[in-house]
């Protein structure tokens, strides 16, 4: 009688082997996978600046919903902190009480305390109306190289200063607000550019400024604001 070959069929040990190599690579392939996923997932704290009225504030409410990024604002904070009676808001009233400026390390000590309440995996946040100054930049780059993050990138909203007047007294009648009036604004202004236009400067030698043309419809603004964050 003939013999016939018949294709060689794994044992019980055999198939089970085959079946864990299988799982093992199913499970590394889900690693791999996985290891991608969180490696898109980059930290990107953003300093929105601009002049008083260049749309600091509309176009971070704009990135906080499309990027699901946390808002730091020194004026907001400060009222939080007061309000909520912290050491460091007492401090801060103190300071103005006598009308003082408050010192850029207790600022950089509260904007560190509401920064590290999002917590370690936090997506970025948005630095709005912090730093004004060289100084405060400096303090900023210091406390978050502390927690090992950095500032991804400054955007800047560079907006005509005649427009600048125009839209904040526009603002003025609209909310009531005392300090949008035309003297008070030009103070602004100056000071604007006389403490806080060099941190431009200051941030192109760090290679994060990307100027953004703030004169346009909101759509077009935050389409390019859109174009720098996604290339970070």
């Amino acid at each position: 009688m003939r013999q016939i070959k018949l294709p060689h069929l794994p044992s019980d040990v055999e198939a089970r082997k085959g079946d864990l190599y299988v799982d093992l690579w199913k499970g590394k392939e889900t690693q791999i996978k996985q290891d991608k996923i969180e490696k898109k997932v980059v930290m990107k704290n953003i300093v929105i600046f601009g002049a008083p009225g260049s749309g600091k504030g509309t176009q971070s409410d704009l990135l906080i919903e499309h990027y699901g990024l946390g808002h730091i604002s020194t004026g907001d904070v400060l009222r939080n902190e007061i309000k909520k009676g912290t050491e460091l808001g007492k401090t801060a009233q103190g300071f103005i009480d006598n009308g003082q400026l408050i010192p850029d390390e207790l600022m950089v000590s509260i904007l560190a305390s509401v920064y590290d309440s999002f917590g370690r995996g936090h997506k970025g946040v948005i630095f709005d109306g912090f730093p004004r100054t060289i100084p405060q930049a400096e303090a900023l780059k210091k406390m978050l190289e502390e927690r090992g993050d950095k500032v991804a990138a400054m955007i800047e909203l560079d907006v005509p200063e005649d427009e600048l007047m125009t839209r904040l007294i526009k603002r003025g009648q609209q909310s009531g607000r005392a300090d949008d009036n035309e003297e008070t604004i030009k103070k602004r202004l100056v000071v604007y550019h006389s403490q806080t236009q060099p941190l431009i400067e200051w941030y192109k030698q760090e290679g994060l400024h990307h100027h953004i043309n703030g004169l346009g419809t909101l759509e077009r603004i935050f389409g390019d604001i859109q174009k720098v964050i996604d290339n970070l």
